[in-house]
């Protein structure tokens, strides 16, 4: 324990706010409720941070920038430098990663020592509406934040062994490469791995079974990087499910619906992640719940008037900043401050994959249901016709969707460095731009950014570098 009161010595402590789970979303609820003058307990029960810093998005990133790098280095001819790809130093690669986790991990537990929030390590439950009872004492609370977060899944009958039949968590610390891989899943998760091992110089296979890969993005977006995963070698199998895996004498054999097969040296079970709840006291306490997943309202607040839940934990989007902004959301509630609903439509959503794949707002098809298909307007703006992207030498395209006569209700992105474009492309969604609005602002040139103030011109009907 540290930062702000030592409960162990004061039982007679009621915090403002007790938060069980010190990840994304309950680390913001507890530095904006330090913040708004809230007193805080925050309990983990293994590292501030939770998922996405030590074992999600940050050192999936740092994997996939290790291997950009690899990619730069085979490829750099191409922009008349020469160099030598020797190999991939595996160790030296995991303490690059781990160097990045370590110094956002002292950041942050430096921010909430300075908040004065009560920090309390080790595994909590539910035992009250306002109580969690952790290392054999009871923290009590004015309202409780359930924050616990999700888990790698699997599926039935597919035991994850984390030698051949692995989880993100096991690949994650992985002490090859492997010569051959099986990705079950082509979600985030699994387009994510899939990249990195490839450009590590490992034979890798994507199984889906849906019929795209990245299948909550737009169709385009998704024929988009089935496309470039073919340029690059990366094999997919679409639209038939995974039925068995079985071990081979050096590797797994999976077999689908159809009797077809593979065979790699591992298998990533990249299936999606399942909220961590089971055993915690939700339910004896009267919390509503859903398959594992605490059922909020728009504010975050449960069936029990004393609780409320956020992240992963609950069944919205499974992203970081979507855990911040609900945290804070929970906060600021609390604090009494007028709060708004998260717009989960306008959240930016990232692939980071190479190429990636960026997005925010509706898909076309999502559009057409809502509005109706007549009511629907389209545009495809090609990199090719970017100079910064010609350049860089990556291909895509920009992809908007409107409304016709009406606001930009979709920006769907596929590219290298696309994920660096989406805040505008926020900006547009959230403030209901009209394509002309967009039109009349200045883009910087050469840069990837103007792509997306091209496609707004050709939208507008005024286009530039792009064919009426």
């Amino acid at each position: 324990m540290h930062g702000g009161r030592d409960v162990a010595n004061d039982a007679s402590t009621v915090f403002d706010l007790v938060i069980l789970g010190g990840g994304s979303g309950g680390y913001a609820a507890a530095l904006r409720g330090a913040q708004l003058g809230l007193s805080v307990a925050l309990i983990e029960k293994d590292k501030l941070g939770g998922t996405c810093l030590h074992y999600g998005c940050i050192p999936t990133k740092a994997l996939l920038h290790a291997g950009e790098v690899a990619d730069q280095s085979r490829e750099s001819e191409q922009f008349g430098v020469r160099t030598a790809f020797e190999g991939i130093d595996i160790a030296a690669v995991h303490k690059y990663k781990d160097d990045v986790i370590a110094g956002l991990y002292k950041g942050l537990t430096g921010l909430i020592a300075s908040r004065k929030i009560t920090v309390i390590e080790g595994a909590g439950r539910l035992s009250s509406p306002t109580s969690v009872d952790v290392n054999g004492q009871r923290v009590e609370g004015r309202h409780i934040l359930l924050a616990t977060g999700s888990v790698p899944k699997s599926l039935p009958g597919l035991e994850i062994d984390g030698n051949r039949i692995i989880s993100s968590d096991h690949a994650l610390k992985l002490d090859r490469v492997p010569s051959s891989a099986i990705v079950l899943g082509g979600g985030v998760i699994g387009v994510e791995f899939a990249s990195v091992w490839k450009s590590f110089g490992a034979e890798v296979t994507v199984v889906e079974g849906l019929k795209h890969l990245v299948p909550v993005e737009d169709e385009n977006s998704s024929k988009l990087l089935e496309r470039a995963f073919r340029k690059r070698g990366i094999k997919f199998s679409l639209g038939t499910f995974f039925q068995k895996a079985e071990y081979t004498q050096d590797g797994v054999r999976v077999t689908l619906a159809d009797g077809k097969t593979f065979e790699a040296e591992v298998l990533l079970v990249a299936v999606g992640r399942g909220p961590v709840s089971a055993g915690l006291g939700y339910e004896e306490q009267g919390v509503a719940m859903d398959r594992g997943y605490v059922l909020v309202d728009e504010y975050m607040r449960t069936s029990v008037p004393t609780i409320s839940a956020v992240g992963d934990l609950v069944p919205t989007l499974q992203l970081a900043h979507v855990g911040f902004a609900e945290g804070i959301l929970v906060a600021e509630r609390l604090a009494g401050l007028n709060t708004v609903p998260v717009n989960y439509d306008g959240v930016p959503r990232v692939t980071y994959c190479h190429p990636e794949v960026a997005s925010v707002g509706i898909t076309e098809a999502k559009a057409k249901e809502i509005y109706g298909a007549d009511k629907v307007v389209t545009l495809k703006y090609n990199l090719g016709g970017n100079g910064k992207s010609r350049i860089l030498k990556t291909q895509g395209e920009i992809k908007l969707v409107q409304v016709k006569d009406g606001a930009v209700v979709g920006v769907h992105m596929v590219g290298d460095r696309m994920g660096e474009q989406i805040g505008e492309a926020q900006l547009i969604y959230n403030w209901e731009a009209l394509p002309a609005e967009v039109a009349q602002l200045i883009h910087a040139h050469p840069t990837q950014n103007e792509a997306l103030g091209e496609a707004h011109l050709a939208l507008a009907g005024k286009p530039l570098h792009a064919h009426d």
